[in-house]
């Protein structure tokens, strides 16, 4: 019989640790603390903490907490959310070094959230909760070629800003 981890629910839920881009680790190496599933914050809590993991290298993390975001907020945001979320996927893949799904969740999520921004973008030429959503389009098609020249990326170091902020000009 095969013995699998449980959550309290009964779900299967492998309790291997995992490294900041979520690869499992084998039982018993230390690993990056998991997300916790479920949490409900605000619009702006969301983008924070998201920022956070993505300036951490954790963008496996961000997704995430947009993902939580979507499944808790309002129908009418969840494709904004869902785009964010991935926008880290293709992020997190790239930085494993899957060139072809980290590229295809790039632009699957740039044309998502060029869809899910127009009618909530600002004068500024920003979206909702300040997210820069032109500037994350950009990021990620821009991303998504270099991925697709073979180029190693750092999950860190490629991290895009999410809020739009005049003093800095778009994601990084």
């Amino acid at each position: 019989m095969n013995a699998r981890d449980r959550d309290g629910e009964g779900r299967a839920r492998s309790a291997r640790p995992r490294d900041g881009l979520g690869r499992p680790l084998a039982y018993g190496e230390p690993g990056v603390e998991r997300q916790p599933e479920g949490v409900v914050r605000t619009p702006a809590e969301t983008v924070a903490e998201a920022q956070r993991l993505l300036d951490a290298g954790m963008p496996f993390h961000a997704h995430e907490v947009f993902e939580d975001a979507w499944k808790s907020g309002p129908e009418a945001e969840a494709p904004l959310w869902r785009a964010l979320a991935q926008l880290a996927v293709g992020l997190t893949h790239a930085a494993r070094g899957n060139a072809v799904g980290g590229a295809r969740l790039l632009r699957r999520g740039a044309e998502a959230l060029a869809l899910a921004g127009p009618e909530t973008a600002s004068a500024r030429g920003g979206g909702p909760y300040g997210i820069d959503v032109p500037g994350l389009v950009r990021w990620a098609r821009e991303l998504a070629l270099r991925v697709d020249e073979g180029r190693a990326v750092d999950a860190a170091a490629r991290a895009p800003r999410l809020a739009f902020r005049p003093d800095r000009p778009g994601p990084a």
